[in-house]
């Protein structure tokens, strides 16, 4: 799987419009392994992006499916009365703000159908009988995990590889439980440390995330035991991305910098800090996708109006080392700075 690619970079999938099948297949094209990006799209677009990946690339790639959350009955009346202010500023009506599963069983369905080599899946694992279909179906199937004890879950559901992700990582944190009481919940580790312990726990192929943005980083996980790294913040600057103007100039700016929040979406998630977290964060409860669905409309009016103040910018802790190229570019950079970081290790012999 991944131990094959001739470059051994995973492009993260990026939901919300920075992931396109543009990307997705360009960096499959230039050796390494693309992401579709499934989560908050309908069964129908993801049949689309599908297609259209497969339209641009012969090679393999993948998607990512986000894993549905209970609801967690959260009141979420103080947040939405913050932020009608911002609804006020743009003129807009709130979303409402209601739970639902993102048509995870739909969306599980077009994978299948399709037979999608890779499947990965973020906020949980899959559940055993979902592991079995897949498999039959010909997927490989991999879990995102951001501690020990989640790893071990997801390798005894049959997982076939781990994206290990530190806490440097940019947009949500794939945390099994957002509930900070609960084992686990609240434990952050760093991509390095998360590796070496995970390492030591599964045995399974890790791919390394979190804050990985230069080849010198990608030599680092794979010196540590990981099979390949997963960069997103360095493609979201890569010409073929979708992401919004005004999220690019933010990250070209390299002024602000990056808090956890769950104001946006109601689960953590690592962005550039604006004026919609500051005033938001604090209090923020814990209710994907309620929050989610809630803010929708300010988030939208704030990237038509090119204003970054109410936007999800995500991003990982490196963002500011990030540039402007196609994602060939950056994959052929990626590999020389990997290569370069590996010849300084020759002292050691």
């Amino acid at each position: 799987m991944f131990d094959e690619l001739t470059f051994p970079i995973v492009a993260a999938p990026m939901a919300g419009g920075p992931t396109t099948p543009e990307l997705t297949a360009a960096v499959s094209e230039a050796g390494g392994f693309g992401f579709l990006a499934a989560g908050m799209l309908t069964p129908a677009a993801l049949a689309a992006q599908i297609d259209r990946t497969r339209e641009l690339t012969g090679r393999p790639f993948g998607v990512n499916l986000f894993v549905p959350q209970p609801d967690t009955g959260a009141d979420v009346s103080a947040h939405r009365a913050r932020l009608q202010a911002f609804a006020d500023h743009y003129d807009v009506e709130l979303g409402e703000p209601k739970w639902d599963d993102d048509a995870y069983p739909a969306k599980l369905d077009v994978v299948l159908e399709k037979r999608v080599p890779v499947v990965s899946f973020t906020f949980g694992p899959p559940s055993p009988s979902e592991v079995l279909r897949l498999k039959e179906s010909g997927s490989k199937v991999v879990v995102t995990v951001t501690t020990p004890e989640a790893a071990q879950r997801a390798a005894d559901l049959g997982a076939d590889a781990l994206v290990v992700q530190g806490f440097e990582a940019g947009g949500h944190r794939s945390l099994f439980t957002d509930d900070p009481a609960l084992p686990g919940g609240g434990a952050e580790y760093g991509v390095l440390a998360l590796l070496r312990l995970v390492a030591a726990r599964v045995d399974l192929p890790l791919i390394a995330a979190g804050g990985l943005v230069h080849g010198g980083d990608v030599a680092a996980v794979l010196a540590a035991g990981a099979v390949a790294a997963q960069l997103g913040t360095v493609f979201l600057r890569a010409d073929e991305a979708g992401t919004a103007e005004a999220h690019r100039k933010a990250l070209a700016l390299a002024e602000r910098e990056t808090a956890f929040t769950r104001a946006f979406s109601g689960r953590p998630a690592r962005g550039l800090v604006n004026r919609f977290m500051a005033e938001l964060s604090d209090g923020a409860p814990a209710a994907y996708p309620q929050l989610n669905h809630l803010g929708g409309p300010v988030r939208k009016a704030s990237a038509k109006a090119g204003d970054p103040e109410a936007m999800s910018l995500w991003a990982g802790q490196t963002y500011p080392l990030g540039y402007d190229a196609s994602a060939a570019v950056i994959l052929e950079r990626l590999k020389v700075e990997a290569r370069e970081a590996a010849a300084r290790l020759d002292r050691f012999r």
